[in-house]
């Protein structure tokens, strides 16, 4: 047998250190692992720099987890290129982060039969940087009543621009003041208008790396470190499942593998509200009790796609899932079901599973053990210096240890199980 295969993942970041830190420790960790033919596999990290790149350059990575190109281009278009002319496995595609925005993402989920809230394009309040938008606004663009479409949307309403980000621009609009002031702010932001789900009864935030997801109790009116809330049973089986499917049929639709989706549930109904995430949040001073989960199947998912050998899709193929929301005898359930299909299929579930299970056996006991290691908590207490203020430092790496150290009972206690 000849000598491992070692694959170079490339982490390409913004201002982020304790996730990156903790994912390259967990794959220092890893060790070799072995395909089911008996070869060996080895794995490094590097963080990707940016500088200029010759378009027939050959890249290191085998496979890279993009966390800037969403915003910052240069990076985004050496991604287009490594994946186009050089096969680099991305997590996640530039090409569909590009052009299906929020916007996009709506109209997709609408199509596919999910509850989306109502939902109004409007045009600019302020005229972009264009020198013929005079002409084409004075003989195009028709006068239309903001308020009557906001009264057609039904208040309570949010404003909140077409491609999102960070809660960027983001109104709560309740009358129309509201309604007046945020749209005169708004400026060059193309703005969607969106009837809020009031009085909704639990705002889930689904996390999906590859075919895992784990749903949260996210609480946005809480401050950062309090805002997931740890309650496992917040959401009955059934509505647990349909959130679940949603989240993976969002990213198996856009080929997006590293992503969350919001979504509000009132009276048993699920309504998506946002699912065009591509940086999502895995801070562990958010994250939490959860950030042991996030690490460990971002690090199964990487060594997945590349000792498999996964080919990345990183175009849409729109016409299957258009053929099950198309199809006039299934119901709302039954797309459901079809749905959660196509996104295993699209994930290899199954053949994931199995490679879990057979190439990485010890990986669960692997990551408990790092969680208890004063590595782990050594990274821990830098973060929280690098986020909080000296005099409330002790006070937050107490309570973060606290939410970690219960994930630490709970995952022995399971583990014995």
């Amino acid at each position: 047998m000849g000598s491992a295969t070692t694959h170079l993942i490339g982490l390409l970041l913004g201002a982020e250190e304790d996730w990156p830190t903790a994912f390259e420790a967990l794959v220092r960790r890893l060790g070799v692992v072995r395909d089911p033919g008996g070869q060996e596999h080895s794995f490094a990290t590097e963080r990707v720099t940016i500088e200029p790149f010759n378009l027939r350059d050959t890249p290191r990575q085998d496979l890279v987890i993009d966390r800037l190109a969403h915003w910052y281009y240069h990076p985004r278009e050496w991604l287009k290129k490594v994946a186009l002319m050089d096969d680099v496995y991305l997590l996640n595609s530039p090409f569909t982060f590009q052009a299906m925005e929020k916007h996009s993402a709506y109209c997709a989920l609408m199509r596919l039969g999910m509850h989306v809230p109502e939902t109004v394009l409007v045009p600019y309040k302020h005229p972009v940087d264009n020198v013929r938008w005079a002409y084409t606004s004075a003989r195009y663009n028709k006068a239309f009543d903001l308020d009557a479409v906001a009264e057609s949307v039904g208040y309570p309403l949010f404003m909140k621009p077409f491609d999102g980000g960070a809660w960027r621009g983001v109104s709560m609009i309740r009358d129309r003041g509201d309604l007046h002031r945020a749209y005169d702010d708004s400026g060059e932001m193309l703005m969607h208008l969106q009837k809020a789900v009031d009085g909704f009864d639990v705002f889930a935030r689904a996390l999906t790396i590859g075919p895992e997801t784990m749903v949260m109790n996210f609480r946005p009116d809480e401050p950062m470190h309090n805002r997931y809330a740890v309650s496992h049973d917040f959401l009955s089986p059934a509505v647990g499942a349909e959130v679940r499917t949603i989240a993976q049929t969002v990213n198996a639709f856009f080929r997006w593998e590293f992503n969350s989706c919001e979504m509000l549930v009132k009276d048993g109904v699920v309504y998506p509200i946002d699912y065009a995430n591509a940086c999502p949040d895995v801070a562990v001073t958010s994250l939490h009790y959860y950030f042991p989960w996030a690490m460990k199947a971002l690090l199964k998912w990487s060594a997945f796609c590349l000792v498999t050998g996964r080919r990345a899709r990183t175009q849409v193929d729109l016409d299957p899932w258009f053929v099950v929301a198309d199809d006039p005898l299934l119901g709302y359930e039954a797309r459901l079901v079809e749905y959660q299909r196509l996104a295993d299929e699209h994930f290899d579930t199954v053949r994931y599973q199995e490679f879990c299970g057979s190439a990485l056996p010890d990986v669960d006991e692997m990551v408990l053990e790092w969680v208890q290691s004063p590595d782990f908590d050594t990274l821990l207490a830098s973060t929280v210096r690098s986020t909080y203020p000296a005099h409330e430092q002790e006070q937050f790496l107490a309570h973060f240890r606290g939410l970690l150290g219960m994930w630490v009972k709970d995952e022995d206690a399971r583990l014995a199980r």
